[in-house]
């Protein structure tokens, strides 16, 4: 018998639903799962661009979420406010009986990301995290090299990913996020780090001890006419609790003339060999726009002869609300379900060392013209600070190895 569409409602109908989530709902292979019914946002341009483009009408557009969960009836809902703000929308959500899914990193820091997950455990609902990059065929392919077990330990590791300017210049036309305080408001560390912390995590399945920090905030306040107060560049190291080491640097001022909007390479060291992941050669290579080599990242998105969209852009979040439409036709089992929220499946840990790595920099020195060297930040510190007695239930006997095993939305 055919499953009935998920009835979602979208809180958030800005840049990421017009750049990613608008193709999964209406043009994808994962369409026939949904069924947009409402959309709330308090930008009105933006959701009358969305509600107009795919026919919500007038009576299910809310510029409150909190009225549209009180007034339309829901299966899930997707949250896509900052990261910042991911908390309340979510935990009104799972309260008002909805399942839950929002874009990658899980929250901003651990007192939210543990609130959530609380609340999707204690109402009974499912709790779905977009880190897209984990259905990145190289990092399926990565993920069973280390599994089978050839490559032996881990020891460490280096990742670097950083995009073009004109992400981060208010000066460029057309502007690529919509907000023009985007790169005040948000460090690349939270927002390219996540991708790369989570990416590392999913590979070799460690949780971070010690975190340290260094920025450099010189290209973006030299831009002009309008310069901007935020970073270029942030580079964060991690000692994780079994001793081994990664560095992750992630910014966003390369020149526009850069063959890929982002650019990305990583190299991964056991004791038996190495792994090298290229992030920076990623799809189709193209010369007809006039800007020189240009490359798409038809990994991600691709756009098909028959109007659908493909990729891991499309298929990680695809299959999150394929396994909510499972779970509500009770096609999961309870363990099923808490495996599903435990710490890596969530990403808590991506929160944890990514929340540590900004309080390094806020406790940092002045090191040289626009150079902040961090301080050191014990995550165990942190989330006894942050959650007082409710860090045991991620510090507690065992930490190595709990929620260490593979269970991953399928």
């Amino acid at each position: 018998m055919m499953s009935k569409p998920l009835r979602i409602g979208l809180i958030g109908t800005g840049s990421v639903v017009r750049e990613i989530y608008q193709y999964l709902f209406f043009h994808s292979h994962w369409a026939s799962l949904f069924d947009v019914v409402a959309a709330a946002d308090i930008n009105e341009p933006a959701l009358s661009w969305f509600c107009d483009e795919y026919g919500i009408p007038r009576e299910a557009r809310f510029t409150d979420y909190r009225e549209m969960l009180a007034n339309v009836r829901l299966d899930a809902v997707q949250v896509n406010t900052p990261d910042t703000l991911h908390a309340q929308p979510v935990i009104a959500a799972l309260e008002a009986g909805c399942d839950v899914m929002v874009p990658k990193p899980l929250a901003s820091g651990v007192r939210d990301a543990h609130a959530m997950v609380e609340t999707a455990a204690r109402t009974g609902r499912l709790l779905g995290v977009d880190f897209h990059k984990r259905d990145d065929p190289r990092t399926l392919a990565a993920a069973h090299r280390v599994r089978s077990g050839g490559l032996g330990d881990y020891q460490t590791s280096v990742w670097f990913m950083l995009d073009k300017l004109l992400v981060s210049d208010p000066n460029h036309e057309p502007r690529f996020f919509a907000s023009p305080d985007f790169v005040e408001r948000n460090s690349p560390l939270t927002f390219l780090g996540s991708h790369m912390l989570d990416t590392l995590l999913w590979i070799v399945r460690l949780e971070p001890a010690k975190v340290r920090a260094r920025c450099w905030s010189q290209k973006l306040p030299d831009l002009k006419p309008v310069a901007v107060n935020g970073q270029d560049m942030v580079s964060l190291d991690i000692v994780f609790t079994n001793g081994t080491t990664a560095n992750i640097v992630t910014g966003w001022h390369l020149p526009n003339a850069a063959w890929a909007t982002s650019v990305g390479e990583s190299r991964l060291i056991f004791t038996n060999g190495m792994l090298d992941i290229d992030g920076a050669r990623s799809g189709l290579r193209d010369l007809s726009h006039g800007e020189g080599l240009c490359e798409s990242n038809v990994l991600f998105m691709n756009f098909e002869p028959d109007g659908r969209v493909s990729g891991f852009g499309m298929s990680k979040p695809g299959r999150i609300f394929e396994a909510i439409q499972s779970f509500q036709n009770g096609g999961m089992t309870e363990d099923e379900r808490q495996r599903l929220l435990s710490p890596h499946e969530t990403g808590f840990w991506v929160t944890a060392a990514v929340e540590a790595g900004l309080q390094s920099l806020a406790r940092g020195k002045q090191e040289g013209d626009g150079i902040i060297g961090g301080a050191d930040v014990d995550v165990a510190d942190l989330l006894r600070r942050e959650l007082g007695k409710e860090a045991d239930t991620y510090l507690g006997a065992g930490r190595s190895q709990a929620g260490n095993e593979w269970h991953e939305i399928k």
